[in-house]
């Protein structure tokens, strides 16, 4: 709980907002929503289920931290990882894609960056996420944003713009 005002407060509340208008929406509409996450390492899914009730709009969850995960649970080629990494345009849309198709969800997220504090590139600084969007039957899209902080920042802002971003698509 927060009593005064500091910008960690304030992110708190953002994504608590945030998962409120996308859980409301997914449980009007009777879609369900699932995960695929590896920098963030399971925050995106525990925010969700924190909502009481998430069970009617919340499908599933995958935590693909390794390259072997991506592969083993979401279908994501060795050879993309291979050629353009594991923080790329086309692993974290073959991930979005790969959660749709191991879940029952019509709607996915997928999130894969460099947290820090090191791991960093010249093409992928720390701070760099990837992510991605889809409907089920629909193209996906992907956003790459570069934020600033320590590991917890990065990951927070993280599951606060992927929140935000699905709100926009929802609309």
């Amino acid at each position: 709980m927060c009593y005064f005002l500091n910008v960690d407060c304030l992110v708190v509340i953002d994504i608590k907002t945030s998962i409120s208008q996308v859980a409301e929406f997914l449980k009007a509409s009777g879609h369900k929503l699932a995960v695929a996450e590896s920098c963030t390492g399971g925050w995106l899914a525990k925010v969700c289920t924190d909502l009481p009730g998430s069970s009617e709009w919340f499908d599933r969850g995958f935590v693909t931290y390794s390259n072997e995960a991506k592969h083993d649970m979401l279908g994501v080629c060795e050879a993309t990882i291979e050629a353009y990494g594991t923080v790329s345009t086309q692993t974290v849309k073959e991930m979005v894609s790969g959660a749709l198709n191991h879940s029952c969800a019509d709607w996915a997220i997928a999130i894969s960056g460099v947290a820090g504090p090191g791991g960093g590139s010249e093409i992928n600084p720390v701070g760099s996420v990837w992510f991605a969007w889809m409907k089920k039957n629909q193209n996906s899209i992907a956003i790459k944003k570069i934020f600033s902080g320590d590991r917890d920042k990065v990951r927070q802002q993280s599951v606060e713009f992927a929140l935000k971003e699905l709100f926009k698509l929802l609309k």
